[in-house]
């Protein structure tokens, strides 16, 4: 099975972009989606960034006040390496998991940090979804949940655009009209189920 890593900066449209593969019935694979659920209540990880980064990071409900976990490890580079060691090891598992359960001319891996960690030796192809620096933080802003500070923040602590760029096999542009973007992803979809040896 062909494995697409699809990645791009804060607020670049990944999400969106994974929504549309899915209405072609490609698998998808998100690892942010991942992370949320290894931090649910009970959960081992959750254990262990309360053990590590103090109980102040637990909500009065047991929930992780995420909020405060970015802003803490956006400060530090080391404490963000530190959340990486408790969460990067079972978000690894959890998508060979995942991948080896399919049965898929091909799948996409949403994984924000792929160049920023090992994933991309872990991929076939590498995705980009581009959009310019403005852009990422006005859309990061807008959808809520995250300062105008945090987002640029984000931004910093994440690989620049020009390495993404020049690390892709593919590019989608999302600098524009977002309508533009069905119809890339499609031409993507008949490209990647070529590669894998099939089509539609």
């Amino acid at each position: 099975m062909l494995r697409i890593g699809l990645t791009g900066g804060i607020g670049s449209g990944k999400s969106t972009v994974a929504g549309l593969f899915a209405r072609h019935g490609v698998p998808i694979v998100d690892t942010d989606a991942i992370a949320r659920e290894l931090v649910t209540p009970g959960a081992p990880a959750l254990a262990e960034i309360a053990a590590r980064f103090g109980p102040e990071m637990l909500l009065p409900d047991g929930t992780l006040d995420r909020p405060r976990l970015r802003s803490r490890v956006l400060a530090d580079p080391e404490e963000r390496r530190a959340l990486e060691s408790i969460l990067h090891p079972r978000i690894r598992e959890e998508v060979d998991r995942r991948l080896n359960a399919l049965s898929a001319p091909y799948a996409v891996i949403v994984v924000p940090l792929l160049l920023e960690t090992d994933f991309e030796y872990r991929v076939d192809r590498i995705l980009v979804v581009d959009a310019g620096e403005q852009q990422q933080i006005a859309r990061t802003v807008a959808r809520g949940g995250i300062s105008e500070e945090d987002a640029m923040a984000t931004m910093r602590a994440q690989t620049s655009r020009q390495a993404r760029l020049a690390a892709a096999d593919d590019v989608l542009d999302n600098t524009g009209d977002p309508s533009s973007l069905g119809p890339a992803v499609e031409r993507l979809h008949r490209r990647y189920l070529a590669l894998a040896g099939t089509s539609l």
